[in-house]
């Protein structure tokens, strides 16, 4: 608010040159010669209001004051002094001075000082220097005067002619009273960070630093990062808030969080920060491409083996997924009854099981083993291997192999006299060798005689029969690997000739009979 005063202070209406007196008289010229008078001394300076009115009359000066609106120096604003020599001569020069005093504790505006000098007084000169109009009027623009602060003009000059000098001033101001009101402009700035790719078991780290880079307070400052769906807080939320609270100017506050990627893929989004007063911000956006490695196995082994070769194994890993499979490893279980001869590709047998560290397998990249195991029984071998790494599924794959005997029959037979005379009787003995690792089963042997021969009786280890010129025997359930069946047949010779003793046997295991003869030298 400003306020305007104008004020117009009749000071020493009339002031005497040799003696003061009430109004403005002019005095008469005596033909005495004048008195001598001392020459005037120029009124002191006064220092920064400390009481007011500061000058009082002395022996040579005359001082006047008066104060602005109330004529009370507690109560008024401004405050005015002027000060004259006593007397003067014709055409001595002297001073008069002007003492302008803020009275109050504030800042006084646009202080204009005018005095109007009187028609016997020929002014000379200023300071400050004024301005004089063209009636006469001198004025002075003091510009501001601080609290309780005090200016001098003084005024030079010299009376031109015996009489009175008589001057006027006055003063006005302008009092402001002035509010200032902070103008700001706060400013939110938000960035977030995060890794760029992860694999699908690994926690994905985000970063959060909200500031405030403008002038003024952010009061309630919140942050809120939607999550794009496929990503999950730590809690199961879909998102994430954070209470920056009061922001002051330069100030700022660093968050973070960790979600889960619930699926690969890529995922994209940003954050936003608001605050009182509509004021936001948003991030850039952030990028994280989330891989995953995906393991196959695959094993392959002989359908079939015979007992006592070996049996290799082959298996081939492949990350077929867009993630690095750290750490992968294989492990095969060496089956019962199996025995473990080598591993190839580094592998180590360890507790029963082959181990392969495969290290780091990039995605599409695959890796095959081999290792070979033996067996001493026939049966069937099925064992699995699997593979796993970090952040991969493991995964198994079997295979078996059917492992037999191979079944090798030996059928001899002998006649235990030869020659032999006719009429006397012939033993053969006929006997069945399973030289290889399988059992042979059902083992049938036919003995057939010639004419020169007649049954007599046989045995062993199954019982037979006579038929016609053949002997029969009951199946043999069974023959183990390295065993032995024997059989006898007795016969008579009934007539010489060179004979022939023919044994026939067939089983499970041969897909063609097996014959054998004993040739025998019958003589009379």
């Amino acid at each position: 608010m400003k306020r305007n005063r104008n004020l117009m202070i009749p000071l020493a209406a009339c002031l005497v040159a040799f003696a003061a007196v009430a109004g403005c008289t002019q005095q008469k010229t005596t033909t005495a010669a004048p008195k001598p008078v001392a020459q005037a001394k120029p009124a002191p300076k006064p220092a920064v209001w400390a009481g007011w009115p500061t000058h009082a009359t002395s022996a040579t000066t005359l001082w006047t004051a008066m104060a602005y609106p109330t004529g009370d120096p507690k109560t008024s604003a401004i405050g005015i002094e002027k000060g004259f020599p006593k007397e003067v001569r014709v055409g001595q020069p002297f001073d008069y001075e002007l003492v302008v005093t803020n009275l109050t504790n504030h800042d006084l505006h646009d202080v204009v000082v005018t005095d109007k000098p009187g028609d016997n007084f020929k002014v000379t000169g200023s300071s400050p220097r004024g301005t004089t109009g063209a009636d006469g009027v001198m004025s002075w623009k003091l510009g501001e005067l601080g609290p309780k602060q005090s200016k001098i003009i003084r005024v030079s000059g010299a009376a031109e002619a015996e009489g009175q000098i008589c001057s006027c001033a006055s003063v006005t101001y302008n009092s402001l009273l002035c509010a200032c009101i902070p103008v700001v402009q706060p400013e939110l700035r938000l960035t977030k960070t995060g890794p760029a790719e992860v694999l699908k078991c690994d926690d994905i780290l985000y970063q959060f630093q909200v500031a405030n880079s403008g002038t003024g307070s952010i009061q309630n400052v919140r942050i809120t990062d939607q999550l794009p769906a496929g990503l999950v807080s730590a809690d199961g939320k879909r998102t994430l808030t954070f209470d920056a609270g009061t922001l002051a100017p330069g100030a700022s506050r660093p968050f973070s969080a960790k979600v889960k990627a619930e699926r690969p893929g890529r995922f994209q989004n940003k954050a936003t920060a608001s605050g009182e007063g509509g004021i936001t911000a948003a991030s850039g956006v952030v990028t994280t491409v989330v891989r995953q490695p995906v393991l196959t196995i695959d094993k392959s082994c002989p359908g079939k083996q015979f007992i006592g070769r070996p049996l290799d194994y082959e298996i081939t890993v492949t990350n077929t997924g867009d993630g690095v499979a750290r750490d992968a490893v294989i492990e095969d279980v060496v089956p019962s009854g199996a025995q473990f001869v080598s591993a190839g590709q580094g592998g180590r047998f360890i507790g029963g099981k082959v181990v392969w560290n495969l290290g780091d397998l990039q995605p599409k990249a695959s890796r095959k083993v081999a290792m070979r195991l033996s067996t001493t029984q026939a049966g069937t071998y099925r064992n699995t291997a699997t593979t796993r790494a970090y952040c991969a599924t493991p995964v198994s794959d079997s295979c078996q192999t059917l492992v037999t005997g191979i079944p090798a029959i030996l059928l001899e037979v002998i006649d235990v006299e030869d020659p032999i005379e006719v009429g006397d009787n012939e033993t053969y003995v006929i006997t069945v060798t399973n030289q290889g690792s399988l059992a042979d089963t059902n083992i049938r042997i036919v003995a057939t005689l010639e004419p020169n021969q007649q049954h007599v009786s046989n045995s062993g280890a199954t019982r037979g029969m006579a038929r016609d010129n053949q002997v029969v025997f009951e199946p043999l359930a069974s023959l183990a690997p390295k065993a032995k069946a024997t059989w006898r047949v007795v016969v008579r010779n009934v007539k010489a000739g060179d004979v022939r003793f023919k044994i026939t046997m067939t089983s499970d295991q041969l897909t063609r009979p097996v014959e054998e003869t004993e040739a025998t030298n019958v003589y009379e």
